[in-house]
Formats: C-alpha cells, sequence, structure tokens
C-alpha cells in the first residue's frame, strides 16, 4: 500500500561545473545527492530507492512551478539543472514504513470486526443467510486507507472500519448495489479555505461516481474525531454520488432515501466513540458544506491538495465555475432544501 508523509526542502546547484547538488528533506531531515551535470530524474530516484529506501513506487516529489513528479516519470529525461533553485517535497514512505502501517491495519480490521459481532449462543439448527453474505461482500468498500502522515492513523482506520461495518450502511449498499473500490479520509486543512468571504469546509467528495470517496474524520485542530452520525449522512451523500453527480433534485430524492434506509436499518446504538476515544460534539457549521457535487477526471493522489472539490492534478474539474459561485450555489441549494422542508409542514399542518 502506498502512502505519503509531506515535508519541504531545497534544491540547489554547486559551483562545481561537474556536478549539480540536490538538497531535499524527508522525515524532518535533510539529504543531499550529488550527480554528474547531465544526470536525470530517473538517476535522482534511483538514488533515494538506495540511499533513503523508499522505493520508485512510494516516491512522490513535489517541485515548486513543476507540480507532482513520480515515477514513471512523463519526461524520464529531466535534466537535475532544471530543478536547481526549486523547493522540493519529498514524500514517501520506506519499504519498512509500509510494511508496518499495512501491519497495524490488518490488526485494526481484525480487532474491529471481533467487536461488531454479537454475542450469541450457537444454534444447531440456524441457518446462514449465504445471499446476504455473498452481497455484502460484493457491495462494500474494497479498501479502506487513512492518511499514514497525520497522528494516529490506526483510529482513522478504525473509523473507516466501523463505517463499512455499519449495518445501516451495509443494507443501503446492498440495496443499492454500490461498490466503492476505496474509502478514506481528507486532510481537513486541505478542504478548509479562508478569504475575506469567510471560511468553508468541505465534508466529503466523491471521484468518478464511486471510484473514490474521502470523508471529513478528524476536528480542524487534529485533536479528536466528529460526530459519528454526521459523518454517516455525509457518507449517505456521497453515495448518492454514485448515480447523481449534480445537486438536482434526483440526487437530493435519493439521497434522502439512502439517509432514511441507512436510519431503519441500524440495529446498533451508533455510539459515539472509536475504541475510547471521544467525537466531537458540534452541529454542522454554516460554513460547511456537503461537497461540491460528484466529480470525475484527474489521477487521485492520497492526500494531495484540491481546489473547488476537484484535485490538484493539472485540470480543475469546476465545470468553469469560480470557487465564489460554487460555495454560492451550494448556500442556494441549501436555502432551497429548507424552503421545501418548510413547506411541505406547513401543507402538513394545514390538512390536518
Amino acid at each position: 500500500m502506498a502512502t505519503s508523509d509531506h515535508y519541504q526542502g531545497a534544491a540547489m546547484s554547486t559551483d562545481n561545473q561537474d556536478l549539480v547538488t540536490i538538497s531535499l528533506t524527508h522525515h524532518g531531515k535533510p539529504h543531499t545527492f550529488s550527480h554528474p551535470r547531465d544526470a536525470t530524474i530517473s538517476d535522482l530516484s534511483d538514488s533515494i530507492s538506495s540511499t533513503l529506501s523508499v522505493p520508485a513506487s512510494n516516491q512522490k516529489l513535489l517541485v515548486s512551478q513543476l507540480g507532482l513528479l513520480k515515477p514513471p516519470f512523463k519526461d524520464p529525461t529531466l535534466a537535475l539543472s532544471n530543478i536547481s533553485g526549486k523547493k522540493i517535497t519529498l514524500m514517501g514512505s520506506t519499504a519498512d514504513e509500509a510494511t508496518a502501517i499495512a501491519t497495524a491495519a490488518e490488526h485494526a480490521s481484525r480487532r474491529a470486526t471481533r467487536r461488531g459481532l454479537p454475542n450469541q449462543r450457537v444454534s444447531a439448527y440456524k441457518t446462514r443467510d449465504w445471499k446476504k453474505e455473498q452481497e455484502e461482500s460484493q457491495y462494500t468498500f474494497t479498501t479502506l486507507r487513512p492518511l499514514p502522515y497525520l497522528p494516529n492513523p490506526q483510529r482513522s482506520l478504525a473509523f473507516l472500519q466501523r463505517l463499512k461495518d455499519d449495518a445501516g450502511i451495509k443494507t443501503a449498499m446492498r440495496k443499492h448495489k454500490f461498490t466503492v473500490p476505496l474509502l478514506t479520509e481528507m486532510n481537513p486543512i486541505e478542504h478548509t479555505q479562508s478569504n475575506h468571504e469567510g471560511t468553508s469546509r468541505t465534508l466529503g467528495l466523491n471521484r468518478n461516481q464511486g471510484e473514490v470517496i474521502e470523508l471529513r474524520l478528524r476536528t480542524d485542530a487534529y485533536d479528536g474525531y466528529r460526530d459519528y452520525k454526521t459523518i454517516r449522512n455525509t457518507l449517505c451523500h456521497e453515495l448518492a454520488h454514485n448515480v447523481h453527480g449534480p445537486h438536482d433534485r434526483n440526487f437530493w430524492d435519493l439521497c434522502k432515501l439512502i439517509e432514511k434506509e441507512v436510519e431503519a436499518a441500524d440495529w446498533k446504538s451508533g455510539g459515539r466513540a472509536v475504541g475510547q476515544e471521544e467525537f466531537y460534539e458540534g452541529g454542522k457549521d454554516e460554513d460547511e458544506v456537503d461537497d461540491h457535487g460528484g466529480w470525475s477526471g484527474g489521477e487521485f493522489v492520497l492526500g494531495a491538495s484540491r481546489e473547488g472539490g476537484a484535485e490538484s492534478t493539472g485540470t480543475k474539474v469546476t465545470q468553469g465555475f469560480s470557487r465564489r459561485e460554487i460555495l454560492a450555489k451550494a448556500a442556494e441549494e441549501r436555502i432551497k432544501r429548507l424552503r421545501e422542508q418548510q413547506g411541505g409542514e406547513n401543507t402538513g399542518s394545514g390538512s390536518s
């Protein structure tokens, strides 16, 4: 499993006419690599693999003005002299770190599964619902992935596992035949935007009709986790984007239907904690938006920054709207839904 760490560094060229020296930091420590002046980005990747034990498959180099570069490089002949004087970020875990995270993830998954099993007496004549079990194994989240560079990724993994094992979520996914290859968490700081108009927070993202779903699990200060049922409702919202991208009437009808199905099938209490940790109990702020609609295209990079709900991979998937226009549209949708709800209540009270 490829994971990421985010550190900043710098690149510079030495005065030596025959060598170019690249300096970068990884895990908070500076590292220097010297290469012949005709060396390429591929040569630097080989040096990182041999010196820092970061496999090429895990390497991501964030170079200022050039963006994200990772093997296999689009231009493997890019000269190192071309990135002299540019800031560099090396993101990537060593082979040992990746193995440790995978092992911890497996253990957390097993513990969460054991905790979710109710205590029952053995019945000699109890029959198993094989069709239900087969459908639940098919219509589910194939991979759960926390952000390994944030504090306590095991807690985030347990949170994602709890969502996957939620009786209501399992029922809704089986009914609508939803299979999501990757369920992951988002980094709050990368999805919080502040300007003169205020601060907005994105709660969830859905790419390519369910290829990847990201959820805002943590508080802004990284000191806790948000309310479980609020995040579960966000997941219902993102699952509705598996069918409908824009926030039109069809989308909201499906979203509300999934929320009702999940709530009705929730035979567990829903709880307030992962392990013994308390959730953030605040309600949804006015400046929080579910998302900016389902989006497509681009290459998914775990933990990569996004603009307007789309990942910054060279193409903004905002259909030509500015961020202000997108937020305004989301606000209009919320006002419209509120008026519809109030109108329904007034109609009901008048007829009774």
